[in-house]
């Protein structure tokens, strides 16, 4: 009997030992429960009986056990969601896989198909609204982007997508996101579009860089023909004007020189006529004595003089 009382004692012992160890356990669990820490990129939403609190900074906190549940939003860190492919690893030497055709696959405006892969980068900057205005917000951004791109893809033909358009589709693409984002409340702000691969379905992918190149082929020869032709024709214009100028130039020595010597004839007119037999005797001895210094032997014979013939050689060979 006396056996008995002691291990009934023993056992409330050690059923009391365990259940102050069990509640020591349990107050060390709250208490530790009560303490969180919400990281550098985040801030903390609390929920308090399943009804929005507070928002909290980065940093060491406290809430109330089993009645407070914080949800992180990582509101400084910029996040990404990719169309047609996805990054399996990344690294210097990415690797993506590219079987989602569902995605990818679009009609264009001139009723072309085409293969387009793009990213969307965009930051949660309303966290509350991120969280609760709208459910699943990454799957709700995916539909309405690819729902977006296709209608920006099929307003604009092939060659605009493939060139020079493909800067002005991504910034139509990220202006009517954000505006559906702002009409949804969903507490995204789209930083950027980046358009990556846009290329033919495989199918057609021969055909279609076929016709690439020949329109590269023709390019180049508009290209090679334009460049002879500012060659050559600029050149030709050149000696033409050359030839031109040369030719007044011509003219305008002539016609002057002409000129001058109708002024100078006018002149030793007009004094000749002051005094005729003056100016020939002038114009005479001006004559003679520009041509009698060429003469090599000069007979100065008189006018009634005769027997002239002796006096020349006439055997003189010069």
């Amino acid at each position: 009997m006396a056996n008995a009382e002691e291990f009934k004692k023993t056992v409330d012992v050690n059923a009391k030992k365990i259940i102050k160890g069990i509640v020591a356990v349990v107050v060390i669990i709250l208490i530790a429960s009560a303490f969180y820490v919400v990281q550098t990129e985040n801030v903390g939403l609390i929920l308090r009986f399943g009804k929005y609190s507070k928002t909290t900074l980065p940093g060491l906190h406290i809430k109330i056990p089993l009645i407070d549940k914080v949800y992180q939003v990582p509101v400084e860190r910029q996040m990404k969601e990719e169309f047609g492919f996805r990054t399996t690893r990344a690294g210097v030497t990415s690797q993506h896989a590219r079987n989602y055709t569902s995605e990818s696959m679009m009609l264009t405006g001139d009723l072309n198909v085409i293969v387009l892969e793009w990213i969307i980068q965009y930051r949660a900057e309303d966290p509350y609204n991120f969280l609760f205005r709208v459910r699943s917000p990454q799957v709700t951004l995916r539909d309405m982007s690819e729902a977006v791109m296709r209608e920006v893809v099929g307003d604009r033909t092939l060659d605009e997508v493939l060139t020079v358009g493909r800067e002005e589709v991504a910034m139509k693409v990220r202006e009517q996101l954000q505006e559906l984002c702002d009409e949804y409340q969903n507490g995204i702000r789209i930083k950027q579009v980046i358009m990556q691969n846009v290329n033919p379905p495989d199918a057609v992918k021969a055909s279609f860089n076929e016709v690439n190149q020949a329109q590269q082929d023709r390019e180049k020869f508009i290209n090679q023909a334009r460049a002879e032709y500012n060659r050559v024709i600029p050149k030709a214009k050149g000696q033409a004007q050359q030839t031109i100028q040369e030719a007044e130039g011509y003219a305008s020595v002539r016609v002057n020189g002409a000129m001058g010597d109708v002024a100078r004839f006018n002149a030793v007119l007009k004094e000749y006529e002051k005094a005729p037999e003056i100016t020939e005797k002038r114009i005479y001895l001006e004559t003679m004595n520009r041509v009698l210094p060429r003469v090599e032997q000069k007979f100065i014979i008189d006018e009634e003089g005769g027997g002239v013939l002796p006096l020349l050689n006439l055997n003189n060979d010069q």
